[in-house]
């Protein structure tokens, strides 16, 4: 009930989450729920680039050190940087009415966004931040026009500017030198970021799909059983 009353907050609330229908043409994205190390770095990544914004506030850090086999002491040393406990729920002291001075919107919390947009809304959000020196932060985003962030993953990313020809501004390119990860790597790290925002969607999405495969074994276990009991039966039937 509160990750769905989450949803209608996130669709209704202002300009953070207006819809921005965008033409840029998207990457596409899948998640993946079983590849922990990308899950993992994908938390590291949320955890020092992303929590200052933004929370997680119906994710604890214990659910999520659990499902993501990262042993708690290693959690607290690495990745809560607030000191609340273990136990606690993934929060920030980002002060709601500055940030919207600040900013033109609060940040939103996080915990609902691949399903409010869609993993792969994120995923090319997150690729899609240039150089525009009109707006008050110095960047802009083909996927969400006239954004009010900041390119939080610059030093990663490195200085990404417009290409424009024809009077055609479609394709980005990065100032060599300019970051510290390669444009492959930059790719990797946005999806692991995009992927363990997918994870914290849904966190029981690991647990149904595992005890999914089970009860599909068990369907067609009974479903044999099923059939060879109706073939005895008509068998006898017909004897009559």
């Amino acid at each position: 009930m509160k990750k769905l009353l989450l949803v209608l907050l996130l669709v209704c609330q202002g300009p953070a989450w207006a819809a921005s229908a965008s033409t840029w043409p998207m990457e596409s994205f899948k998640g993946d729920l079983q590849n922990m190390p990308s899950l993992q770095n994908g938390f590291k990544l949320y955890a020092n680039y992303c929590l200052g914004c933004h929370s997680l506030q119906f994710q604890r850090y214990e659910r999520t050190a659990d499902d993501l086999a990262i042993p708690h002491d290693i959690a607290l040393k690495n990745l809560v940087f607030t000191g609340q406990k273990i136990g606690g729920l993934i929060t920030n002291a980002m002060p709601r009415a500055a940030s919207k001075d600040w900013f033109g919107a609060s940040p939103p919390d996080l915990t609902m966004v691949t399903r409010v947009r869609s993993p792969e809304w994120v995923y090319n959000y997150l690729n899609t931040f240039y150089v525009d020196e009109d707006r008050p932060l110095g960047v802009n985003n083909k996927v969400f026009a006239n954004v009010g962030m900041p390119n939080v993953l610059l030093e990663l990313q490195g200085v990404q500017r417009e290409v424009c020809a024809e009077g055609h501004c479609d394709h980005l390119a990065v100032d060599n030198g300019t970051g510290t990860m390669t444009t492959e790597e930059f790719k990797s790290a946005t999806y692991d970021l995009t992927n363990f925002l997918y994870y914290v969607s849904e966190p029981s999405r690991l647990d149904r799909q595992r005890i999914g495969i089970y009860v599909l074994l068990f369907l067609i276990i009974l479903g044999c059983f099923t059939y060879l009991l109706n073939r005895e039966y008509w068998k006898d039937v017909g004897g009559h």
